[in-house]
């Protein structure tokens, strides 16, 4: 059974929002049974949980930018990506290379830091996660010169979208 959304998402901004106040943690239903448990959560920040191929530097680069930005990431390496994301209902055009939990909130592809501390601090009704689609190049974890433009799109298991935030290159 996948944990209570909004009393998960008020105990996150209630961290985020009250650092140096007392910790609280946050206990997920783990969501197969081979994969690692989900860290508490302190006052550094939320726990996630980030499923990727062994072989994904990319998916390493974007670990590692959460870990500077205060997130607590625990990294399950799987040959199975595709199962996780049927499993947490992430739709097709909506896949990246990774997928990564905050309970049961999904976090799909090089999402940047800031994107999810705001959506945890204000969730969108109805849906599922946030994703950027693909591997957009000067996205967290995809710095390799060059800049694109990209959106980071709040989806739903109904397959309704909606656009969270944009990112620009000017």
């Amino acid at each position: 059974m996948k944990p209570n959304k909004l009393a998960l998402y008020t105990g996150v901004a209630a961290i985020v929002l009250s650092a140096g106040a007392t910790t609280l943690a946050i206990q997920a239903s783990e969501p197969t049974q081979s994969s690692a448990p989900l860290a508490s959560t302190g006052a550094a920040g939320p726990a996630i949980t980030i499923y990727k191929s062994p072989n994904c530097g990319c998916c390493q680069s974007w670990a590692e930018h959460l870990d500077a930005n205060g997130f607590e990431t625990t990294i399950v390496e799987t040959d199975n990506l595709n199962e996780i994301k049927q499993q947490y209902d992430v739709p097709r055009e909506m896949a990246s290379c990774h997928t990564a939990l905050i309970g049961d909130l999904v976090i799909e592809g090089h999402v940047p830091a800031d994107d999810i501390v705001a959506y945890l601090e204000n969730p969108q009704f109805n849906t599922v996660g946030l994703s950027v689609p693909g591997m957009v190049q000067g996205s967290p974890g995809m710095e390799t010169g060059k800049k694109e433009d990209y959106q980071v799109i709040a989806f739903s298991a109904n397959g309704q979208q909606s656009v969270f935030r944009e990112h620009k290159d000017y």
